[in-house]
């Protein structure tokens, strides 16, 4: 049947796709040799802190190994490795090719305008997008093969699972908590003390500010939703072969081999004639979702029994995708009421500011739970629990376009960022700055779609839990399982502490190291002085890998524990309550911090309620402060929190019974 041959071939078109796309950036002009030195700087920095942070993860993955090897077996130790070697790998190719396509972005944007800036960027981005959907599914197929598509062994492959949520947890956590240390530093003592513009040469800490955008924003995010896509993925190929047998495996792997071909159109539709960066975007988007949309019903119907019920699971979660992105894009885009009244009350400071941000943070989440929770009862009740897993593979079935479109906005920070530092003219600036607020749009699109997907592929591995675990109900008046439910909810809590203490305490550096140097080198601020850039991104670099480790560690040990010393039932409470307090923090969090950020390019930009420099601008980078770790750091981790520690109880669950 041509469905089983969707996945192997649209796999392997992705990854020639993304080699046709590295091919054509780096043939791309870039003869700016200013532009060029910085991009080199930014470059050797994100390169050398992502071999240092490879370093310290491959000890980690080895222990992990061994534990399971001696657990649970060999077998799924040897799926582990393979799933967090492949994810590293993606992470490494994408943010490769982020750091080349930056001061390509930026040189075209001084000599040939808006629309090949925007496609040299976008497809910058779609090298990660394409790469982690096109080595997410050719994994899946090759496990497969491996393994065998049948009960006995298939649970086997959640190993794959594992391997990518952990190194995703740790990328991001380290990413996250590098990007935003330095970029909280550099604006709070360049914008607000210095009063220099952002990206200015003379700040010591902007190299390592865009070193963050790429560890952080590109080969963090491109490993959160790598093992988004194949969790999902895996989760619903277990459930489906208890249910269906194997085509019940087969239909969420060539869901996603079609939702890769769409990609693949969409990213082709953004060319150097666009005018208009952000209706070309979400056209060519929306195209993307239709034709997904079109196609998943001929795979369905003809793979299942009663397959117009799975399509509608799968219909389910794809809407509940673009529910969750229009969302987004209305609490977080300058042009709408939220954004807009957290602008106006950055007048009375960064107080009333800060509390405006996050009252619309918490709005913001109430419509996307809402569609969430529509989307489980109407998976659920049409498909059952493997719909419920199904939606989640509807809904990432775009992942390819939704990642391209995310990691197209650190590229596009970045080149502005060149820009300003090469001494570009204005007109260039104007070009970068609304490349980059559409960036700041699609990044906080994505970190509510990854968030969204999360919750769906978290009660997916729930699902496939109950079924290894053999847990037939979750008591609530059993005092282990609400005992299970606060911890879970402690540890969300915990994790986001955590997670905040350690962008706060290396901001602190870089803020006193940024200071020390305008005071102790003579001629900064005349441009008569270089700062020493290589002295911050080696704080930033070392303060995220020594502060990575704790928050990645509490998330692999406590569901083992739990289960093993309260019992099966309270594991099972533990993932409902991290599941549920995670995904209401991930969104407010991705949201809030999305509007304080637009917010303050809104006065910046505009000019508005006095613009740079002014009372209000100061208070709303306080503001954009307060928010970066929020969007960047710890809630964009959580999504990653909720599905690590639920494959984990997955893959630990035999010992509890």
């Amino acid at each position: 049947m041509y469905s089983t041959i969707i996945a192997p071939i649209s796999s392997a078109i992705a990854l020639a796709v993304v080699g046709l796309l590295a091919y054509l950036i780096l043939k791309e002009e870039n003869a700016n040799p200013k532009m060029v030195e910085i991009a080199n700087a930014v470059k050797e920095g994100a390169m050398a802190y992502l071999i240092r942070q490879y370093k310290t993860l491959v000890v980690i993955m080895l222990i992990i190994a061994a534990v399971l090897t001696a657990t649970v077996g060999y077998s799924v130790a040897l799926a582990f490795t393979f799933g967090a070697t492949l994810s590293g790998i993606t992470g490494y190719i994408g943010m490769k090719i982020a750091v080349e396509s930056n001061s390509r972005t930026a040189y075209a944007a001084s000599t040939k305008g808006l629309g090949k800036a925007l496609t040299i960027a976008f497809r910058g981005g779609a090298v990660m997008g394409l790469g982690v959907v096109g080595v997410g599914l050719a994994g899946i197929v090759i496990a497969s093969y491996f393994y065998g598509l049948n009960p006995e062994t298939v649970t086997d492959i959640l190993g794959f699972s594992f391997g990518a949520s952990t190194i995703a947890l740790f990328m991001r956590v380290g990413g996250g908590i590098y990007t935003k240390a330095a970029d909280v530093g550099a604006d709070l003592v360049g914008k607000v003390e210095a009063g220099i513009p952002e990206d200015d040469p003379r700040n010591a800490a902007v190299i390592a500010d865009n070193v963050g955008d790429n560890v952080g924003d590109c080969a963090g995010v491109g490993a959160d939703l790598f093992e988004s896509y194949v969790g999902s993925i895996i989760a619903t190929m277990v459930l489906g072969i208890v249910k269906f047998g194997k085509p019940g495996a087969i239909l969420p792997m060539a869901v996603a081999g079609v939702g890769i071909l769409a990609s693949i159109m969409g990213v082709f539709m953004i060319r150097s004639s666009s005018k208009d960066p952000g209706k070309t975007m979400n056209l060519a988007t929306a195209i993307v979702f239709v034709v997904i949309l079109v196609a998943m019903y001929p795979l369905a119907v003809g793979m299942l029994p009663d397959g117009f019920s799975i399509y509608l699971a799968l219909l389910s979660g794809l809407l509940t995708g673009v529910v969750i992105g229009v969302t987004t894009s209305y609490f977080t885009t300058g042009s709408y009421k939220p954004t807009l009244a957290v602008a106006e009350a950055a007048k009375s400071g960064a107080g009333i500011n800060i509390i405006m941000g996050f009252s619309m943070g918490l709005l913001s989440t109430v419509i996307p739970v809402i569609a969430i929770g529509i989307a489980v009862l109407v998976s659920y009740f049409t498909a059952g629990i493997y719909g419920v897993a199904i939606s989640a593979v509807g809904m990432l079935s775009v992942t390819g376009m939704i990642l391209a479109a995310d990691s197209y906005g650190p590229i596009s920070d970045n080149a502005g960022g060149i820009a300003e530092m090469s001494g570009a003219g204005e007109e260039i600036r104007k070009i970068t700055d609304t490349l980059d607020a559409l960036g700041n749009t699609t990044k906080a699109i994505s970190k509510g779609f990854a968030i969204g997907s999360a919750a769906l592929t978290a009660l997916a591995l729930f699902a496939t839990y109950t079924e290894v675990a053999k847990v037939q109900m979750l008591d609530l008046l059993n005092p282990k399982v609400i005992a299970g439910v606060f911890i879970g909810a402690a540890i969300v809590a915990f994790f986001i502490a955590i997670t905040l203490r350690a962008v706060g305490k290396n901001a602190f550096l870089i803020v006193e190291e940024v200071r020390r140097q305008f005071r102790e080198i003579p001629g900064i601020m005349e441009f008569k002085a270089k700062p020493d850039y290589a002295k911050c991104v080696d704080i930033t670099t070392t303060g995220a890998l020594r502060s990575l480790i704790l928050p990645g560690v509490v998330a692999i040990i406590t569901p083992p524990l739990v289960g093993l010393v309260m019992g099966k039932e309270a594991a099972g409470g533990l993932l409902v309550g991290a599941i549920t307090v995670g995904l209401i923090f991930g969104l407010l969090m991705a949201n809030a911090g999305a509007t304080w950020d637009n917010a303050k390019k809104l006065i910046e930009q505009k000019g508005l309620y006095g613009g740079k420099r002014s009372t209000a601008h100061q208070a709303a980078v306080v503001g954009d402060t307060t928010g970066d770790p929020f969007k960047d750091t710890s809630g964009p981790s959580l999504n990653i929190l909720i599905k690590l520690m639920s494959i984990v109880a997955v893959v630990f669950a035999p010992l509890f019974i």
